[in-house]
């Protein structure tokens, strides 16, 4: 009986996500800070899910945090995703290998 109704209600929360910007917001929106704040959200929501994930996907969480460190300084210095990738992987390998 529990789950039924965790079900139902994660239904209707996802309904209400969806259909209430539908039903209630039929003109462009025109306040600069609502704008921006949606402009950035799918953003956020990446880092968040993916921040967590950084960590906790090596043995070490030293080694998690020096391989982001590493592609945060990486991608300062714009190169592309997948050298970016292959420095983190490398970072992580000899962190992991060294510990």
């Amino acid at each position: 009986m529990s789950n039924a109704v965790y079900i139902l209600v994660m239904a209707l929360v996802s309904f209400a996500i969806r259909f209430l910007p539908i039903a209630f917001i039929r003109n462009q929106i025109q306040n600069t800070f609502i704008r921006s704040f949606l402009y950035y959200v799918p953003y956020v929501t990446l880092a968040v899910m993916t921040f967590p994930a950084i960590l906790k996907a090596t043995d070490s969480v030293i080694a998690g945090v020096c391989a982001f460190v590493a592609g945060i300084i990486a991608a300062w210095f714009e190169l592309s995703m997948y050298k970016v990738a292959i420095i983190c992987v490398a970072v992580v390998f000899v962190l992991e290998f060294l510990v």
